[in-house]
């Protein structure tokens, strides 16, 4: 990505940067690291339900944050007003945070910035009218799907982020961030008894890239799909029994109960059950975790993250060893470790912290039909809804959205109200198979951590777990 790719935001404000550059190092002279991060984002949220349009709303922000970290401690100061006076009172307020500290080791940016999307705005591809249009389109689609169909929702959210990064030594980095996600909720009803369901896909694409990858009507089939399967859902089992996971979101449970856990300000802090155990087994042979922010057009992929660090593949765990965490620059210097390219925020007004990208699990050998076939009785949860993790002791609590009984190897009736209880790093010494069937999701995910949501993948094979702690409504 060479530097026509960087936005100039500073300078269309009327801010020449050769001014600025020396405001910034003075401001960040006596400090460990930090950096001016400049940010426009424009954002359209559209949702066609109950047969007509709901919601069209816009909005767009513009904004710095100067953030100057201090050993542990980090300045920051931000502001919507982009001003050098802005500037200037943004400079006084973080140096405070140095107390007479030198400043030790402000290392420059490392590595070259990637080209994985490309840096159109997805909202100036088509007009505001065609994508209602399209809305409507896939309204009236999931509406024809049958009699059952009694409410139908279908949303897009599209945004594009341009982001300026000026750092104390004169290093200059930036991203141009498109985002889409298409959401679709349907509610059927047979006998009196309703159910919905939902699916969705995103990515780092224009519209027109967007659909023409993908196909909205798979993603309306989905949506009718699982809400039609719970209509004929018997109550799930509860107790300790075999568990199958199924490829691709459910991966969100490994993002949940393991990959935060392997964030490296938890680590540093003592605070996550990994602390303290690089280079020993944490997980069942075969089993290889990785955080990947190059993968092309993904929904958690990055050029650079928010520090200016071109995005890496972190292998995390490696054949069931422990072998590292994502880093942002502060807990990578205070852990004398390399930062990975894991430096994310929210927006300007967030601090930095270490944060997934696209976090998955590698493939096994195994045949998926043959991992189900060696299950005598256990669950099948083929997605997920909602779930609770503690990061500290590893616990998680996880809805299954979509489930399924499996007898003498063989996947019958669906199942409601299932919740897989567990630990994760348990969890994970608990895999007794692995599929040659790895899936990413289809680029839905949203993480957040301390209030900041960030946009994430997930991933993983098949896997087979023993001993897993099912709760149900009746008795295994």
């Amino acid at each position: 990505m060479p530097d026509t790719a960087i936005p100039a935001l500073l300078a269309e404000h009327g801010l020449d940067p050769a001014r600025i550059e020396p405001l910034v190092a003075d401001a960040l002279l006596a400090m460990d690291d930090g950096e001016l991060f400049v940010e426009r984002r424009a954002s359209e949220t559209l949702t066609f339900d109950d047969g007509r349009l709901k919601v069209a709303g816009r909005d767009a922000a513009l904004g710095f944050g100067l953030r100057a970290v201090s050993g542990e401690r980090v300045g920051l100061a931000c502001g919507a007003e982009l001003t050098e006076d802005a500037l200037r009172r943004a400079a006084d307020t973080v140096r405070a945070v140095a107390r007479g500290h030198a400043g030790r080791s402000n290392a420059p940016l490392d590595g070259t910035p990637h080209r994985l999307y490309p840096g159109n705005d997805p909202l100036a591809g088509s007009g505001q009218t065609d994508r209602i249009a399209l809305l409507q389109e896939i309204d009236a689609y999931c509406r024809a799907a049958g009699e059952d169909v009694r409410q139908v929702s279908v949303s897009l959210l599209s945004s594009y982020q341009e982001v300026e990064i000026l750092r104390g030594d004169g290093q200059r980095a930036g991203d141009l961030r498109p985002l889409l996600r298409l959401n679709v909720q349907v509610v059927v009803e047979r006998d009196g008894r309703r159910e919905s369901g939902g699916s969705g896909a995103g990515g780092r694409l224009g519209l027109g890239d967007f659909l023409e990858g993908t196909g909205w009507k798979s993603i309306a089939d989905e949506a009718l799909r699982q809400a039609r399967i719970k209509l004929d859902a018997v109550a799930a089992p509860a107790g300790e029994m075999t568990v199958v996971l199924g490829p691709g979101w459910p991966g969100v449970m490994l993002h949940e109960a393991v990959g935060h856990g392997l964030e490296g300000d938890f680590n540093r802090k003592g605070t996550s059950a990994f602390a303290g155990l690089l280079g020993q087994r944490v997980a069942a042979p075969g089993v290889t975790v990785v955080d990947d922010g190059t993968m092309p057009d993904r929904r958690g992929s990055l050029n650079v993250d928010d520090e200016g660090t071109p995005t890496g593949r972190a292998v995390l765990i490696e054949d069931g060893i422990l072998r590292g965490y994502m880093q942002d620059r502060q807990n990578a210097r205070l852990m004398r470790m390399a930062p990975t390219g894991n430096g994310r925020r929210q927006s300007y007004a967030h601090t930095i912290m270490p944060r997934m990208t696209n976090t998955y699990m590698l493939a096994g050998a195994q045949d998926p039909a043959e991992i189900l076939a060696g299950v005598r009785n256990g669950l099948y949860a083929v997605n997920f809804g909602g779930g609770q993790v503690d990061i500290t002791s590893g616990r998680f609590v996880f809805s299954a959205s979509e489930a399924y009984l499996i007898e003498d190897g063989r996947v019958t009736a669906p199942v409601k109200g299932a919740t897989l209880i567990g630990n994760g790093p348990e969890a994970l010494l608990r895999v007794t198979a692995i599929g040659n069937d790895l899936r990413l999701d289809s680029g839905i995910g949203t993480c957040g951590k301390a209030g900041q949501g960030v946009p994430v993948g997930v991933g993983q094979p098949t896997l087979r777990m023993e001993r897993m702690t099912v709760g149900g409504t009746r008795g295994a």
